[in-house]
């Protein structure tokens, strides 16, 4: 028994860190850093892509943990399905507001690409979460994984394996079942990493 304790117990520790560091925030805030990657200038231009971050990522995060501080959100991965809608609105305002900034600062279109795929994932994970918890960690990794290896090369194929280990870590935390895992994976690594190729087609030079 102490020794079937002790692997839950690695396990679970095993979970909470994946959970934590593959967290959609940071996530996406990498993928945003490394859009400019697919036009001329970077790495000078990757201030464009932590401009990004700050309205796509880092705002609205801030604002979520004011919310749970306040105790009108459970957690900062916002746990309950019902809270979810909100919270994701609220993203989706500080990502439009970052995008007219983008604009207006002349930002590669590389960045205002990978914005618009984010938004196309807030607005349908914002419209699915009153009736389905789908995973926002499967989907931004997922997302985040395939568009990688899509710039980058087969070379990055190896990020792949941490979808199936994130899902794995919701899944052990019972914040998702395995449906809703699978769900948010192939969200992302289909629909959105299919709206960035597209936009990146007709729109990056």
């Amino acid at each position: 028994m102490a020794i079937n304790g002790s692997t839950l117990q690695v396990k679970n520790r095993a979970a909470r860190w994946l959970t934590e560091v593959f967290q959609p925030p940071v996530v996406v805030s990498i993928q945003l850093l490394l859009s400019p990657i697919t036009q001329p200038g970077f790495p000078g231009t990757v201030g464009y892509g932590a401009l990004a971050a700050l309205f796509v990522c880092v705002l609205p995060l801030l604002l979520l943990l004011m919310l749970v501080r306040r105790g009108k959100v459970t957690d900062h991965h916002v746990s309950d399905r019902r809270q979810r809608a909100p919270v994701l609105l609220m993203a989706l305002a500080s990502i439009l507001a970052g995008l007219l900034v983008l604009g207006a600062a002349g930002a590669p279109q590389s960045v205002v690409v990978m914005v618009l795929a984010v938004v196309a994932g807030v607005v349908v994970l914002a419209g699915v979460s009153p009736f389905w918890k789908i995973s926002g960690h499967a989907a931004a990794m997922s997302s985040a994984a395939v568009i990688c290896v899509l710039v980058l090369g087969p070379a990055w194929l190896p990020l792949l394996f941490l979808v199936p280990a994130v899902g794995w870590s919701r899944v052990v935390l019972r914040a998702h079942t395995v449906a809703q895992v699978i769900a948010g994976s192939l969200f992302g690594g289909v629909v959105m990493a299919g709206i960035w190729w597209i936009l990146q087609g007709r729109m990056v030079a």
